[in-house]
């Protein structure tokens, strides 16, 4: 399944870069998946997406859970928290 990763705010600093097209492997089909699968790229990844940190996530532009899956061609957001002030 290839799909559109998009990254914002501190995280897009720290991987350094906004966005890639990826190919993901068999059975990464949901975002608790996915953020293991890109834990694995190295130690920056792993303290980004490990579950230590909050990730959000948002699907073709909606907010989801970690549960949520994911369809060939979708774009998949992820950026830290929202506060307000």
């Amino acid at each position: 399944m290839k799909i559109t990763i998009l990254y914002f705010a501190r995280i897009k600093e720290v991987v350094n870069y906004s966005s890639e097209d990826v190919v993901l492997p068999e059975g990464i089909e949901t975002i608790i998946a996915l953020k293991s699968w890109l834990s694995k790229r190295g130690e920056t990844w792993q303290r980004l997406f490990n579950g230590s940190g909050v990730v959000r996530a948002a699907i073709n532009h909606e907010l989801v859970d970690d549960m949520a899956t994911m369809d060939e061609g979708d774009e998949v957001a992820f950026f830290p928290p929202v506060t307000g002030g």
